[in-house]
């Protein structure tokens, strides 16, 4: 049995019902099994002959008939080990889940794979979200492949212009409002709410996480079915370090793994309402009116998922840490300098939340630690173009190179 249940008091909807609050107390809701089914249907599925990807996991997802699927391919990212950016850190056994391998270059496809899939089955035309980026570009991706028109939000200023230009060439109609992601989202939602041919795919809705879990459940596979100590996600609306929780919850409930990780959530320091729940001992957070950071994806005040993102904190004996954007920039730059692995901004914010961490102690040096990177540096370009180094510029002559390469060869070495 599967079932759309309520966070706080419980009240359960049918999965085939289209509504994205609880009707009677208005928290956000989640998707629940019967795990008992579960583990009799993998004793009788084919899943691990199928490939590492989001649908090798079919058993553990919320649609009736896989013939349905809307994919385009999404999952199977790479664990990479990351050793000299590990003995740089301090750490032992550094991995990084490297999201910016998926099919538009976030992690973002997870979700989108299902929660398109659950708009086909639900008979719906019109997909919607609001969007600093990431999640206008795979919306409109995946509409694109399914044949639904997409209606997408973003706030004035701060989207990064690779994100954009997906959601453009995708074919989206994309608004652009006078106002902050908060604001956005508010209207979207209101919007969805009074037209009910438009179905909103924010991570408001249940179905979004269900793709994203598969985070946790392909970095079991990849780690022998032993989790790591500690895993460590960039939060801006809090549905990402929710879902990666749930799918590692999923796989231990089910007997797959016995162990479970502490969940690290790295926020930038101006929008970091959960992060200064944790570290203020609150269980509830205040929102930041107006949030500011380089780091766009996580440019968000007010994060839908607060209370799911508090619970697989403390409930996995996690903790929450801010950074600055000069942290964050520092770490992108080393990122892709030690490991060859180029991600925006935000994705680098689970880098310098580790770096912070050790420093102080939080993190031990012999933990296995996965730093979830949730997408490629290519979606936000301009921040390298104008925060990092600018390109010599000499004569077309072999002379001046050679000149500028003997006067600058210990700046190329370092």
């Amino acid at each position: 049995m599967v079932s759309q249940v309520c966070i706080s008091c419980g009240r359960e909807y049918s999965v085939d019902e289209i509504v994205y609050s609880c009707r009677k107390c208005g928290d956000i809701l989640e998707i629940r099994y019967d795990y008992a089914l579960i583990r009799e249907r993998l004793g009788k599925s084919d899943w691990k002959s199928l490939p590492l990807s989001v649908w090798r996991y079919k058993d553990f997802m919320p649609i009736h008939n896989l013939l349905n699927v809307v994919s385009l391919n999404e999952g199977g990212t790479k664990l990479h080990h990351c050793r000299r950016l590990g003995k740089a850190l301090g750490i032992k056994n550094l991995y990084v889940k490297n999201e910016g391998e998926n099919p538009t270059g976030s992690f973002k496809d997870r979700g989108m794979t299902v929660g398109v899939t659950k708009a086909v089955e639900l008979g719906t035309k019109i997909v919607a979200c609001a969007s600093t980026g990431n999640t206008s570009a795979s919306l409109a991706a995946y509409a694109a492949k399914a044949g639904l028109s997409c209606v997408i939000l973003i706030p004035s200023g701060g989207v990064a212009f690779g994100k954009l230009a997906q959601a453009i060439i995708y074919g989206a109609k994309v608004i652009q409002i006078r106002g902050n992601f908060d604001q956005a989202l508010q209207m979207v939602l209101k919007l969805s709410e009074e037209h009910r041919e438009i179905y909103l795919l924010n991570s408001i809705n249940p179905y979004r996480l269900e793709g994203q879990k598969t985070i946790a459940f392909e970095i079991c596979e990849q780690m022998n079915m032993t989790p790591p100590d500690r895993v460590i996600v960039p939060v801006g609306n809090a549905g990402n370090i929710s879902a990666i929780w749930k799918g590692f919850t999923e796989f231990n409930k089910t007997g797959l793994i016995e162990k479970l990780p502490k969940m690290t959530g790295i926020q930038a320091e101006g929008a970091a309402p959960i992060a200064r729940a944790i570290k203020n001992g609150k269980d509830t957070i205040t929102p930041v009116e107006k949030p500011e950071t380089v780091a766009s994806a996580i440019r968000i005040g007010a994060p839908v998922s607060w209370k799911k993102a508090l619970t697989a904190i403390k409930v996995s004996g996690g903790t929450a840490e801010t950074v600055t954007d000069r942290e964050i920039l520092e770490a992108q730059k080393i990122l892709a300098r030690y490991e060859g692995l180029f991600v925006e901004p935000a994705s680098a914010s689970s880098i310098a939340g580790l770096k912070k961490l050790v420093e102080n102690g939080e993190v031990g040096k012999d933990e296995v630690v996965v730093c979830v990177t949730t997408g490629h540096g290519l979606k936000d370009p301009d921040i390298v173009v104008k925060m990092f180094e600018k390109p010599y510029e000499v004569d077309a002559e072999i002379s001046a190179i050679e000149k500028l390469l003997g006067c600058a060869s210990k700046d190329i070495i370092a």
